[in-house]
Protein backbone atom coordinates (compact mmCIF):
# COMPACT_ATOMS: atom_id res chain seq x y z
CA UNK A 1 0.00 0.00 0.00
CA UNK A 2 3.15 2.54 0.53
CA UNK A 3 2.79 2.93 -2.98
CA UNK A 4 -0.78 4.86 -3.10
CA UNK A 5 0.30 7.04 0.54
CA UNK A 6 3.14 8.63 -2.02
CA UNK A 7 0.68 9.28 -4.74
CA UNK A 8 -1.04 11.82 -2.33
CA UNK A 9 1.77 13.79 -1.14
CA UNK A 10 2.82 17.25 -3.21
CA UNK A 11 5.12 16.81 -5.83
CA UNK A 12 7.31 19.69 -4.45
CA UNK A 13 7.40 21.66 -1.48
CA UNK A 14 6.56 25.48 -1.61
CA UNK A 15 7.39 28.36 0.88
CA UNK A 16 6.98 32.04 0.50
CA UNK A 17 9.39 34.35 2.16
CA UNK A 18 8.98 38.12 2.27
CA UNK A 19 11.99 40.32 1.67
CA UNK A 20 11.78 42.32 4.75
CA UNK A 21 10.37 38.97 6.99
CA UNK A 22 12.72 39.08 9.62
CA UNK A 23 11.64 43.27 10.54
CA UNK A 24 8.18 43.04 9.38
CA UNK A 25 5.69 43.18 12.50
CA UNK A 26 3.73 39.85 12.48
CA UNK A 27 -0.23 39.75 13.94
CA UNK A 28 -1.95 37.11 15.05
CA UNK A 29 -4.90 35.60 12.71
CA UNK A 30 -7.47 32.44 13.65
CA UNK A 31 -7.15 30.25 10.74
CA UNK A 32 -10.50 28.58 10.02
CA UNK A 33 -9.04 24.94 11.65
CA UNK A 34 -9.48 27.37 14.99
CA UNK A 35 -5.20 27.68 15.12
CA UNK A 36 -4.15 31.18 15.59
CA UNK A 37 -0.48 32.03 13.52
CA UNK A 38 1.35 35.26 12.82
CA UNK A 39 1.49 36.75 9.67
CA UNK A 40 2.91 39.65 8.11
CA UNK A 41 1.24 43.31 8.62
CA UNK A 42 1.45 45.58 5.60
CA UNK A 43 -1.20 48.82 5.15
CA UNK A 44 -2.04 50.27 1.68
CA UNK A 45 0.56 51.56 -1.16
CA UNK A 46 3.28 49.39 0.44
CA UNK A 47 5.59 46.90 -1.71
CA UNK A 48 5.13 43.43 -0.94
CA UNK A 49 8.45 41.85 -2.26
CA UNK A 50 10.09 38.45 -1.07
CA UNK A 51 11.34 35.20 -2.32
CA UNK A 52 9.30 31.70 -3.68
CA UNK A 53 11.41 28.79 -3.39
CA UNK A 54 10.31 25.31 -4.81
CA UNK A 55 11.41 22.48 -4.36
CA UNK A 56 10.77 19.27 -5.77
CA UNK A 57 10.47 16.01 -3.55
CA UNK A 58 13.56 13.80 -3.88
CA UNK A 59 14.41 11.91 -7.18
CA UNK A 60 10.74 13.46 -8.67
CA UNK A 61 10.51 15.78 -11.41
CA UNK A 62 7.57 18.08 -11.82
CA UNK A 63 6.36 18.90 -15.52
CA UNK A 64 4.38 22.21 -15.42
CA UNK A 65 2.52 24.65 -17.43
CA UNK A 66 4.25 27.56 -15.80
CA UNK A 67 4.01 29.05 -12.51
CA UNK A 68 2.65 32.35 -11.15
CA UNK A 69 1.97 33.84 -8.16
CA UNK A 70 -1.17 36.29 -7.32
CA UNK A 71 -1.84 38.90 -4.76
CA UNK A 72 -5.50 39.32 -3.74
CA UNK A 73 -8.11 40.40 -1.91
CA UNK A 74 -11.18 38.77 -1.48
CA UNK A 75 -14.94 38.56 0.39
CA UNK A 76 -16.54 35.68 1.69
CA UNK A 77 -19.95 35.58 2.79
CA UNK A 78 -20.38 32.83 5.39
CA UNK A 79 -23.84 31.70 3.64
CA UNK A 80 -22.29 31.34 0.72
CA UNK A 81 -18.79 29.66 2.02
CA UNK A 82 -16.28 29.00 -0.36
CA UNK A 83 -17.69 31.80 -2.96
CA UNK A 84 -14.80 34.22 -3.33
CA UNK A 85 -15.40 37.57 -4.58
CA UNK A 86 -11.93 39.33 -5.78
CA UNK A 87 -11.48 43.16 -5.79
CA UNK A 88 -7.95 43.06 -5.75
CA UNK A 89 -6.00 40.93 -8.42
CA UNK A 90 -2.82 40.99 -9.07
CA UNK A 91 -0.83 38.48 -11.01
CA UNK A 92 3.25 37.73 -11.62
CA UNK A 93 4.49 35.15 -14.10
CA UNK A 94 7.48 33.04 -12.27
CA UNK A 95 8.42 30.78 -15.26
CA UNK A 96 7.21 29.51 -18.48
CA UNK A 97 5.85 25.80 -18.73
CA UNK A 98 8.94 23.28 -18.46
CA UNK A 99 10.23 20.42 -15.82
CA UNK A 100 11.86 21.18 -12.57
CA UNK A 101 14.67 18.83 -11.21
CA UNK A 102 15.99 20.38 -8.01
CA UNK A 103 15.22 23.87 -6.03
CA UNK A 104 14.24 26.97 -8.35
CA UNK A 105 14.00 30.18 -6.71
CA UNK A 106 11.87 33.30 -7.60
CA UNK A 107 12.05 37.11 -6.70
CA UNK A 108 8.59 38.34 -6.83
CA UNK A 109 7.42 41.90 -6.05
CA UNK A 110 4.27 44.00 -5.86
CA UNK A 111 4.77 47.82 -6.04
CA UNK A 112 2.81 50.09 -3.94
CA UNK A 113 -0.07 48.42 -4.08
CA UNK A 114 -3.72 49.52 -3.58
CA UNK A 115 -5.24 47.71 -0.28
CA UNK A 116 -8.44 50.02 0.49
CA UNK A 117 -10.04 47.74 2.77
CA UNK A 118 -8.85 46.37 6.10
CA UNK A 119 -8.52 42.75 7.00
CA UNK A 120 -11.67 41.77 8.59
CA UNK A 121 -13.26 38.57 10.51
CA UNK A 122 -16.57 38.67 11.44
CA UNK A 123 -19.23 36.70 12.46
CA UNK A 124 -20.87 36.61 8.75
CA UNK A 125 -18.38 37.68 6.70
CA UNK A 126 -14.50 37.95 5.87
CA UNK A 127 -12.06 40.15 4.14
CA UNK A 128 -8.54 38.78 3.40
CA UNK A 129 -5.63 39.70 1.65
CA UNK A 130 -3.67 36.03 0.22
CA UNK A 131 -0.87 35.17 -1.69
CA UNK A 132 -1.02 32.51 -3.77
CA UNK A 133 1.55 30.44 -5.65
CA UNK A 134 0.06 28.28 -8.56
CA UNK A 135 1.92 25.67 -10.26
CA UNK A 136 -0.35 25.08 -13.17
CA UNK A 137 0.05 21.03 -14.42
CA UNK A 138 -2.91 20.65 -16.61
CA UNK A 139 -4.84 17.12 -15.86
CA UNK A 140 -2.31 16.35 -13.17
CA UNK A 141 -4.01 18.81 -10.66
CA UNK A 142 -2.39 22.24 -9.86
CA UNK A 143 -0.16 22.62 -7.30
CA UNK A 144 -1.48 25.50 -4.66
CA UNK A 145 0.42 27.53 -1.77
CA UNK A 146 -1.06 29.71 0.12
CA UNK A 147 0.32 33.02 2.11
CA UNK A 148 -1.96 35.37 4.56
CA UNK A 149 -0.77 38.82 5.29
CA UNK A 150 -3.29 41.45 7.18
CA UNK A 151 -3.83 45.03 6.32
CA UNK A 152 -4.56 47.59 8.67
CA UNK A 153 -5.00 51.60 7.62
CA UNK A 154 -4.30 54.29 9.62
CA UNK A 155 -6.39 57.50 9.76
CA UNK A 156 -5.34 61.04 10.97
CA UNK A 157 -7.31 62.07 13.82
CA UNK A 158 -10.41 64.01 12.73
CA UNK A 159 -10.37 67.89 11.79
CA UNK A 160 -13.92 68.12 12.93
CA UNK A 161 -15.25 65.50 15.93
CA UNK A 162 -18.26 66.93 17.93
CA UNK A 163 -19.56 66.37 21.07
CA UNK A 164 -22.80 64.25 21.12
CA UNK A 165 -25.84 65.84 23.30
CA UNK A 166 -29.04 64.54 23.53
CA UNK A 167 -32.19 64.18 25.45
CA UNK A 168 -34.36 61.22 26.26
CA UNK A 169 -37.55 60.87 28.42
CA UNK A 170 -40.94 59.60 28.91
CA UNK A 171 -43.63 62.15 29.33
CA UNK A 172 -43.78 63.21 33.28
CA UNK A 173 -42.06 60.18 34.13
CA UNK A 174 -38.12 60.63 33.22
CA UNK A 175 -36.04 63.02 31.72
CA UNK A 176 -32.35 62.86 30.97
CA UNK A 177 -29.81 64.38 29.29
CA UNK A 178 -26.48 62.66 28.14
CA UNK A 179 -23.68 64.19 26.51
CA UNK A 180 -20.11 62.28 25.20
CA UNK A 181 -16.86 64.25 24.63
CA UNK A 182 -16.81 63.23 20.70
CA UNK A 183 -18.86 61.36 18.38
CA UNK A 184 -15.14 60.04 16.79
CA UNK A 185 -12.91 57.41 18.83
CA UNK A 186 -9.72 55.75 17.89
CA UNK A 187 -9.17 52.42 19.29
CA UNK A 188 -7.32 52.91 21.99
CA UNK A 189 -9.36 55.87 23.14
CA UNK A 190 -11.51 56.75 26.30
CA UNK A 191 -15.28 57.37 26.45
CA UNK A 192 -15.83 60.70 28.39
CA UNK A 193 -19.44 61.80 29.17
CA UNK A 194 -22.41 62.63 31.66
CA UNK A 195 -25.63 61.98 32.16
CA UNK A 196 -27.81 64.56 33.80
CA UNK A 197 -31.65 63.76 35.86
CA UNK A 198 -33.42 66.19 35.29
CA UNK A 199 -36.77 64.28 36.21
CA UNK A 200 -37.20 61.37 37.93
CA UNK A 201 -40.65 59.64 38.47
CA UNK A 202 -40.08 56.15 38.07
CA UNK A 203 -37.76 54.10 40.44
CA UNK A 204 -34.92 53.37 38.69
CA UNK A 205 -32.85 50.08 39.84
CA UNK A 206 -29.46 50.29 37.84
CA UNK A 207 -28.28 51.92 34.47
CA UNK A 208 -25.30 50.67 31.88
CA UNK A 209 -23.67 51.37 29.10
CA UNK A 210 -23.33 48.99 26.38
CA UNK A 211 -21.06 48.78 23.31
CA UNK A 212 -22.72 47.07 20.43
CA UNK A 213 -21.07 46.17 17.13
CA UNK A 214 -23.57 45.66 14.31
CA UNK A 215 -22.61 43.69 10.84
CA UNK A 216 -24.73 43.95 8.05
CA UNK A 217 -23.52 42.11 5.08
CA UNK A 218 -25.72 41.49 1.67
CA UNK A 219 -28.43 43.95 0.06
CA UNK A 220 -31.95 44.15 -0.42
CA UNK A 221 -33.91 41.23 1.13
CA UNK A 222 -31.14 39.20 1.80
CA UNK A 223 -29.68 41.63 4.34
CA UNK A 224 -28.25 39.66 7.31
CA UNK A 225 -27.65 42.01 10.66
CA UNK A 226 -25.60 40.46 13.48
CA UNK A 227 -25.37 42.50 16.88
CA UNK A 228 -22.92 42.09 19.49
CA UNK A 229 -22.55 43.17 22.80
CA UNK A 230 -18.56 43.52 23.34
CA UNK A 231 -18.71 45.65 26.63
CA UNK A 232 -20.87 46.23 30.10
CA UNK A 233 -19.97 49.27 31.98
CA UNK A 234 -22.29 49.26 35.25
CA UNK A 235 -23.05 53.16 35.35
CA UNK A 236 -25.09 53.20 38.60
CA UNK A 237 -26.74 50.72 40.92
CA UNK A 238 -29.42 52.66 42.66
CA UNK A 239 -32.30 54.91 42.90
CA UNK A 240 -30.92 58.60 41.03
CA UNK A 241 -32.52 61.24 42.26
CA UNK A 242 -33.39 65.22 40.36
CA UNK A 243 -30.65 67.05 39.90
CA UNK A 244 -27.44 64.43 39.79
CA UNK A 245 -25.14 64.11 37.52
CA UNK A 246 -23.14 60.88 36.37
CA UNK A 247 -20.06 60.44 35.34
CA UNK A 248 -18.95 57.92 32.25
CA UNK A 249 -15.89 57.15 31.86
CA UNK A 250 -15.15 54.13 29.51
CA UNK A 251 -11.93 52.62 28.33
CA UNK A 252 -11.94 51.39 24.31
CA UNK A 253 -8.63 49.39 24.10
CA UNK A 254 -9.57 46.58 26.23
CA UNK A 255 -12.29 45.57 23.76
CA UNK A 256 -11.59 43.80 20.67
CA UNK A 257 -12.91 46.89 18.34
CA UNK A 258 -12.25 47.34 14.75
CA UNK A 259 -12.55 50.28 12.78
CA UNK A 260 -15.98 51.29 11.47
CA UNK A 261 -16.36 49.74 7.88
CA UNK A 262 -19.37 51.53 5.90
CA UNK A 263 -20.55 49.72 2.84
CA UNK A 264 -17.12 48.17 1.73
CA UNK A 265 -17.67 47.00 -2.00
CA UNK A 266 -21.46 47.06 -1.69
CA UNK A 267 -21.37 43.93 0.48
CA UNK A 268 -20.66 45.05 4.18
CA UNK A 269 -20.97 47.28 6.84
CA UNK A 270 -19.71 47.20 10.43
CA UNK A 271 -20.90 50.13 12.91
CA UNK A 272 -20.08 50.46 16.28
CA UNK A 273 -22.84 52.28 18.79
CA UNK A 274 -23.29 53.31 22.30
CA UNK A 275 -26.53 52.38 23.85
CA UNK A 276 -27.91 53.70 27.43
CA UNK A 277 -29.67 50.81 29.52
CA UNK A 278 -31.98 51.60 32.18
CA UNK A 279 -33.60 49.35 34.06
CA UNK A 280 -36.43 49.90 36.75
CA UNK A 281 -38.09 48.23 39.66
CA UNK A 282 -40.39 46.60 37.11
CA UNK A 283 -37.43 45.02 35.05
CA UNK A 284 -38.66 47.42 32.25
CA UNK A 285 -36.18 48.14 30.29
CA UNK A 286 -35.45 51.75 29.20
CA UNK A 287 -32.52 52.26 26.25
CA UNK A 288 -31.23 55.23 23.84
CA UNK A 289 -28.82 54.12 20.99
CA UNK A 290 -26.09 56.64 19.66
CA UNK A 291 -24.02 55.63 16.54
CA UNK A 292 -20.33 56.44 17.28
CA UNK A 293 -17.70 56.22 14.60
CA UNK A 294 -14.34 54.26 15.48
CA UNK A 295 -11.05 54.55 13.38
CA UNK A 296 -7.41 53.32 13.54
CA UNK A 297 -4.87 55.65 14.83
CA UNK A 298 -1.05 55.49 13.71
CA UNK A 299 0.70 53.66 16.07
CA UNK A 300 4.07 55.63 17.86
CA UNK A 301 6.18 53.36 17.95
Amino acid sequence: MNYLIGAFKPACNISIIFADGKTRKQVPIKKENGQTVMVPLFQSQENIAGKISIEPVQGKKVEHNGIKVELLGQIEMYFDRGNFYDFTSLVRELDVPGEMYEKKTYPFEFSTVEMPYETYNGVNVRLRYVLKVTINRGYAGSIVEYQDIVVRNYSPPPSINNSIKMEVGIEDCLHIEFEYNKSKYHLKDVIIGKIYFLLVRIKIKNMDLEIRRRESTGSGANTHVETETLAKFELMDGAPVRGESIPIRLFLSPYELTPTHRNINNKFSVKYYLNLVLVDEEDRRYFKQQEITIYRLAETS
